[in-house]
């Protein structure tokens, strides 16, 4: 399966007001903190693919998964190929990995408002120290990964916003670019 996905700055206010005149259905609200590994057989920059532990608090449980990013498929959007389990302990995985020789690069944490809307999910992310950001997404085969973009640049222009504007780089990415300012 691959991840089609396009993501925007923008005033998650704003947003949030549009997504509710237009009947979206807000289908929850999440804290996410995401840690990410640099791999010891090869650099994940230069691959442009990811691996990350991502714990997920949501009414007081916390839930936990590894995820693999492979990378872009596409200019046009965020499309990757995307892999990812469940695992019942997070702090195991964690030890696993840097027993492993994988060592954590960095945290991504962001509070994430979730809405159904047109076939799509849209995410409002309030990233800490990166900003605030809509995503568009949804997931398809190879042989459909072009109209998907074009229905989530249709539900980003329905949002008022432009996908012109949209951000290719991963919140990781935008993350260690401040960082390195």
């Amino acid at each position: 399966m691959y991840e089609v996905e396009v993501k925007v700055a923008a005033d998650l206010e704003a947003v949030a007001s549009r997504l509710d005149e237009l009947g979206a259905e807000h289908t929850g609200d999440v804290r996410q903190v995401d840690i990410y590994y640099d791999a010891p057989h090869r650099d994940f920059a230069e691959t442009d693919e990811a691996l990350r532990v991502r714990r997920e608090m949501r009414d007081g449980e916390t839930e936990t998964r590894i995820t693999y990013k492979g990378p872009l498929v596409e200019s046009e959007s965020k499309t990757r190929e995307e892999v990812e389990t469940g695992v019942m302990d997070g702090e195991k995985a964690d030890t696993i990995f840097e027993q492993l020789g994988f060592e954590p690069a960095a945290t991504v944490e962001k509070d994430r408002r979730f809405y159904r809307y047109d076939g799509y999910t849209v995410t409002l992310d309030a990233v800490e120290d990166v900003g605030e950001f809509v995503e568009v997404e949804t997931e398809t085969d190879e042989s459909g990964v072009e109209a998907a973009r074009e229905g989530a640049f249709e539900v980003l222009r329905a949002l008022g916003l432009d996908p012109e504007d949209q951000t290719r780089t991963s919140y990781l990415g935008l993350l260690l670019d401040d960082a390195s300012e």
